[in-house]
């Protein structure tokens, strides 16, 4: 399935907040999974709540 029409998501700024948290050699894995969450989700913002599951999954 291709996603490249979806364009950019929304961040708010609690997910941004907690996205900091991410230690830095992981960010961008993290942010393809979180983004990935979101767009499964139907979603176009990614919440706090979205980047939380993915930092579960990632066993953090």
């Amino acid at each position: 399935m291709d996603n490249s029409h979806l364009g950019e998501l929304k961040w708010t700024p609690e997910a941004k907040a907690k996205f900091k948290n991410i230690p830095f050699f992981v960010r961008s894995q993290a942010r393809e999974r979180i983004e990935h969450l979101a767009r499964e989700a139907a979603v176009d913002t990614v919440t706090a709540d979205i980047v939380e599951q993915a930092r579960v999954e990632f066993g953090q």
